[in-house]
């Protein structure tokens, strides 16, 4: 079988994803990249369902090898990502929180530091019917320089170099939607600026003690 690890990594981060509770039924996709082949989730298949030998495998460009059941239908945005971007996995979800975010919003502003790790602001993409080479070309656009995007009246996705990596990205990107939902409840959030957060991730580059180390 071909990627036959990758598709079970596939799984049982769809599992995973699919035992947080965020996204409903098939609302998410999963795959990860293994040179110019990828595994990804298939169609019609809940997440907490799918199992190794469902996963198609397809080569970059869109040929599919193997796999007893379709690609879903977002595997064009998971390849478009794979052709434009250096990620090697890709974790899809319709939570909650992201698409109540990209039904109003044109970008997730930073207003807590852990959003220097996705890249700082988080774009929103223009409305674009799933499944389709426009979204596709949306996404790809929305996530240069960052490691998630808004999809408009959609949902959210995670790229990242390993599933682990990606399905982190997405789902501290439905968390910071959640904070920025619950801070507009109180008045207006403060936004952290490019300064601040570039001091962030200057200090994620240090141990404990950060670089005031001579302070102790």
């Amino acid at each position: 079988m071909l990627l036959e690890q990758e598709r079970r990594d596939v799984c049982l981060t769809a599992r995973r994803l699919s035992d947080t509770g965020l996204p409903q039924g098939e609302g998410g996709t999963v795959s990860v990249r293994c040179g110019d082949l990828v595994a990804v989730t298939p169609a019609g298949v809940t997440l907490d369902r799918v199992e190794p030998a469902d996963c198609p495998v397809l080569s970059v460009d869109g040929r599919v090898y193997e796999g007893r059941r379709e690609p879903t239908a977002e595997t064009t945005l998971h390849m478009a990502v794979y052709r434009e971007t250096d990620a090697t996995a890709v974790v899809h979800a319709h939570t909650r929180n992201t698409a109540t975010v990209s039904a109003v919003l044109a970008e997730l502003p930073p207003i807590h530091h852990y959003a220097a790790r996705l890249g700082g602001a988080i774009p929103v993409t223009e409305y674009a019917t799933y499944g389709s080479g426009d979204l596709s070309d949306q996404v790809v656009k929305a996530l240069q320089g960052k490691r998630a995007a808004l999809l408009a009246n959609h949902g959210g996705v995670g790229v990242g170099h390993g599933l682990a990596q990606a399905f982190e990205h997405a789902r501290l990107l439905e968390w910071l939607c959640g904070i920025y939902i619950d801070a507009r409840r109180l008045g207006e959030p403060r936004v952290l600026s490019e300064d601040e957060l570039a001091e962030v991730r200057h200090r994620d580059t240090y141990g404990w003690a950060g670089p005031d180390l001579m302070y102790f």
